[in-house]
């Protein structure tokens, strides 16, 4: 049994963010209900790992008895969550109003780009959109080169999912105690703008530029602090900041300790040059040969891998940090709890799989379940 087990939720299928917080909830033992609108063909829809552990039921939301079907579902479930532009749900009779009027308790999660409120609100716009007006994309980079984009884990997934899960939990407690529900307005530009606490700590010290990126510590900047390219053409990622870390890094290398040493490794001054010595150093062994030498030592060092050299490092396998589902390898649940294990406990279900049995699970009758069935409701 999982930590979220007896808990049921309800997801309103989406894009992104949404879908990653339901596979979360889902991992942790939570019975999550996708909300499907049928009819999606296409071949990554079928491989969805987000999909993992979840029942699914066709809806549609645009009839009455659609609707009428949904809020019976929520009047049973503890959590809603939705990604849908602002105003879109209660344009279909869905939002947080009507879903209250049939359980008060209910946490009526909403996940979007820009938040419900403020100018940009109905605007579209993804990942990329959502983190650039944060600072947080401006951050990221080399010096004199053009911000690069981190896929989509800043916003979508750092910035989103997270935040939106950790709201709806929080919301949950807090029902346990007073029996009322809440609105979640998770937005990205809100979590992502979190994210970046740690630059605007250092940046009231004077310890950090918001002007310019790659040239502090922890964005590039550092030599200490970067990744490097080995004689096979692969990389590396050393990140020796303290003292006995950096110490460990110059005596395992053989670093010329004239050059890096302890008084002049946090002179930002000197920063350019001394990456281009290491540069050189790195450059003259291949990968594995720094990862025998380097890997199991205190120097912070760890090789760059691939997503597929990373199933078959001998951390992840020890630590099944992979796990086999319908034949795919993908991401083992996380966190790891001592006593609810979190479990993968099915894996993907075609759309509308669960229909019936969710329908029935309401204690609608098989006569008005065929009518919902006949009428286009349901599927």
């Amino acid at each position: 049994m999982g930590a979220l087990t007896g808990y049921r939720v309800i997801e309103l299928a989406g894009l992104g963010p949404c879908p990653m917080a339901g596979m979360l909830l889902a991992d942790m033992g939570a019975e999550v209900i996708c909300i499907d609108r049928g009819g999606n063909a296409d071949p990554m829809y079928a491989k969805d790992m987000s999909r993992r552990g979840k029942k699914t039921i066709i809806l549609n939301l645009k009839s009455v008895e659609g609707r009428e079907t949904l809020l019976k579902l929520v009047e049973s479930a503890d959590v809603l969550i939705e990604g849908y532009r602002p105003g879109v749900a209660e344009k279909l009779g869905i939002g947080p109003e009507a879903c209250h009027a049939v359980n008060p308790a209910l946490v009526y999660g909403r996940m979007t780009g820009w938040g419900q409120t403020g100018p940009l609100s109905q605007n579209a716009g993804h990942d990329i959109n959502y983190i650039s007006i944060t600072g947080a994309l401006h951050a990221i980079g080399i010096q004199g080169q053009k911000p690069v984009v981190p896929m989509n884990l800043v916003g979508d997934y750092g910035g989103g999912a997270m935040f939106l899960i950790s709201g709806v939990l929080a919301a949950l407690l807090e029902a346990k105690n007073s029996g009322k529900g809440q609105v979640i307005d998770a937005a990205m530009v809100d979590g992502a703008a979190n994210l970046m606490w740690m630059c605007h700590s250092f940046h009231a010290v004077n310890h950090w530029d918001f002007s310019d990126r790659g040239v502090n510590m922890l964005d590039g900047g550092a030599f200490f602090y970067d990744t490097y390219e080995t004689a096979d053409g692969k990389y590396v990622a050393i990140g020796a900041i303290e003292p006995q870390f950096f110490t460990t890094l110059v005596e395992k290398a053989g670093l010329d300790t004239a050059v890096f040493n302890l008084d002049t490794q946090m002179d930002a001054d000197q920063w350019p040059e001394k990456k281009a010595l290491l540069a050189d150093v790195i450059k003259q062994k291949t990968r594995d040969e720094w990862s025998a030498l380097l890997e199991n030592t205190e120097a912070c060092f760890s090789p760059v891998l691939s997503a597929e050299e990373a199933l078959n490092h001998p951390h992840n396998q020890a630590r099944e940090s992979y796990i086999d589902v319908d034949g795919y390898k993908q991401p083992a649940p996380a966190p790891r709890f001592s006593r609810t294990p979190s479990v993968v406990n099915h894996g993907l279900h075609a759309q509308g799989q669960d229909t019936k049995q969710v329908l029935e699970s309401l204690g609608i009758s098989a006569n008005c379940i065929q009518e919902l069935f006949a009428q286009g409701a349901v599927k």
